[in-house]
């Protein structure tokens, strides 16, 4: 036998690249390798190595990247189907399914395109997300973590990855520096991957929003998420051809009490547009609902004086924006066959 090519008495051509390079020592012994093979290939100066317990490199140098969340990957998955492959084909060969194990945290983000999260040979540890009864402990470059209910995972590259605002909580959590978790914040939103609401969601499940760093940066993503949202709004009536409002005006009666503020308002149609970016928080939720009932009382006062009053959320600005533009739209036509609604002074705010 030599010891400077790998063995594997079974062809392992119907395995992708990566694939070929870093496999179980289970998926070994289905290819013939047997115990003692593997102990004289994986020794000092040999031709594999050791990656993780029970997950074997086919060369001797340094891991890719790919090569380490794979690896990651494998060492997580569980264990009755360790990368269990789909059946292949010429274009597609092998891919493993990954039970119950996703990649989250920065690893993840760099995944998705963040620029503000480390390459990814260069992290100290690959997060990689599994349920909490399973009894996979972190190990090497692998910090396992737990939920009581995995997510359903996004695919990055081939791989199951966590979705951006788990893999954001995730991150947080181990991250001390406030500029580092603003920026990721910031990203989030700013890039498009998510929402506000949902980022806000997934700190407060992880209890994350007792540190007061979190809170900060959680402040400035909702200042963030609001402008973003605006300008979605400004699009939405240029891209749509509606008529232009007059922008974040407060309504009033004359000499009489203020009625609230909205984020456009038509006035010939007696038509307002407010932006609803509630983002519920631990220990607020009363807070929330006392939000939601101000909405209410100041829709139903509105409505009542004849003002149609339309409420659209960030995330259908973004995914529906046409949809949105055509409920503004019928609200506009249908003031005509309305009765004339009350007279209201319009200000600036």
């Amino acid at each position: 036998m030599t010891h400077n090519t790998p063995l594997s008495p079974r062809p392992l051509r119907h395995l992708s690249d990566v694939h070929r390079r870093v496999l179980t020592a289970a998926q070994l012994r289905s290819h013939g390798v047997t115990s003692a093979e593997l102990s004289e290939q994986c020794r000092p100066g040999g031709p594999w190595q050791l990656l993780l317990p029970n997950v074997v490199l086919l060369h001797p140098g340094p891991p890719t990247s790919e090569e380490r969340l794979h690896g990651a990957l494998l060492y997580a998955a569980r264990e009755s189907a360790p990368g269990v492959p789909a059946q292949p084909t010429a274009e597609e060969p092998h891919r493993p399914v990954y039970a119950e194990a996703m990649i989250t945290g920065l690893a993840a983000l760099t995944l998705y395109g963040f620029s503000a999260t480390p390459p990814l040979l260069s992290l100290d540890y690959v997060d990689v997300l599994i349920p909490r009864h399973r009894r996979v402990r972190s190990a090497g470059y692998v910090r396992v973590l737990r939920t009581p209910a995995l997510p359903t995972p996004k695919a990055v590259a081939g791989l199951p990855v966590a979705p951006v605002p788990r893999a954001l909580a995730d991150a947080v959590a181990e991250l001390t520096d406030a500029q580092a978790v603003r920026r990721l914040l910031t990203e989030a939103v700013r890039g498009g991957h998510c929402e506000p609401a949902a980022v806000v969601r997934e700190l407060t499940q992880a209890k994350l929003l007792n540190r007061p760093h979190v809170v900060n940066a959680v402040d400035a993503l909702l200042a963030e998420g609001r402008s973003i949202a605006e300008d979605r709004l400004y699009r939405m009536v240029s891209e749509h051809g509606l008529p232009d409002p007059v922008w974040n005006v407060d309504l009033r009666l004359p000499g009489g009490p203020h009625l609230g503020g909205v984020d456009a308002y038509w006035p010939d149609q007696a038509v307002a547009v407010e932006l609803d970016t509630r983002a519920p928080r631990q220990g607020h939720r009363q807070d929330d609902d006392e939000l939601w009932s101000e909405y209410a009382r100041k829709r139903e006062h509105l409505e009542r004086l004849g003002i149609t009053v339309v409420y659209i959320t960030p995330k259908k600005l973004r995914d529906a924006r046409e949809q949105q533009a055509t409920v503004v739209r019928t609200a506009l036509m249908a003031s005509v066959d309305r009765d004339p609604a009350a007279y209201v002074v319009v200000l600036p705010r």
